[in-house]
């Protein structure tokens, strides 16, 4: 798996690359290796960083995209697997069930059935304990996909203006306009780190934006689900004590 995601990283590392040159070669006459010169050599130290941060932003986003979805936070299969055993009331193998399955659905079902000596509360409390605890972790992995995302247009500002101090440390030196194709090599620094800042950060924060959305609607529907399939647990003399105090405030 890990190869994998390596492999599929690289490929969209040089894929953007790719399109970047070609991009650029359409621009400048068909050029493509000078193009490809001015958007991967010209950036200097910074932009080759950015270049490397842009291969490991698209590893963590396949990586977390193939991890966070329905087939491992909420899965049919144990859905309904786990509402067969509690229909037919075996509990043991429902509590071995969701204790090798490793879904969401099956790690706070399985929280929530581990506190049912202690009455029906202490389950819903186990429930949304693990439930927070699942959640969390997710939402701290893919934080870093936010950290890359508001970092890498600060790079490319850093790398703008190096870039646009050394063009004047030039005109300094040259006491006047110095040779275009010096001056050139400068401000070619100073547009090339903004454009890998910009073309790492807004993927990175649409697929962080995407994720948290995705993290947040799973686990909600999953933790529902857990609760519908423990409602079983819940005292009758609840739900009796509660019609009865409704019944009594429409008298009064």
């Amino acid at each position: 798996m890990r190869r994998r995601i390596c492999a599929s990283a690289i490929f969209a590392a040089l894929t953007v690359l790719w399109w970047t040159g070609v991009a650029s070669a359409q621009t400048t006459g068909g050029k493509g290796i000078d193009a490809l010169e001015w958007f991967v050599i010209k950036g200097g130290v910074i932009g080759w960083l950015l270049i490397l941060i842009d291969v490991l932003s698209w590893g963590i986003i396949i990586k977390y995209f193939i991890e966070i979805r329905r087939l491992n936070i909420l899965p049919e299969a144990a859905r309904a697997q786990i509402a067969e055993l509690m229909d037919s009331r075996q509990y043991r193998e429902v509590i071995q069930y969701t204790a090798a399955e490793p879904s969401f659905l099956s790690y706070v079902v399985h929280q929530g059935l581990s506190e049912a000596s202690h009455g029906y509360a202490a389950m819903e409390r186990a429930m949304e304990e693990a439930s927070e605890e699942r959640t969390t972790k997710m939402l701290r992995k893919i934080e870093l996909l936010n950290i890359i995302g508001n970092i890498s247009p600060m790079m490319g500002l850093l790398g703008t203006v190096f870039g646009m101090i050394m063009a004047f440390s030039r005109i300094v030196e040259q006491k006047g306009m110095p040779p275009p194709d010096r001056l050139a090599g400068d401000i070619g620094i100073a547009l090339v780190t903004t454009f890998w800042g910009l073309i790492v950060a807004i993927p990175a924060l649409a697929v962080y934006a995407s994720l948290r959305n995705r993290i947040d609607g799973l686990t909600s529907e999953a933790m529902m689900v857990a609760q519908e399939v423990l409602s079983t647990f819940r005292p009758t003399g609840r739900k009796s004590s509660e019609s009865k105090a409704g019944s009594r405030a429409e008298k009064s």
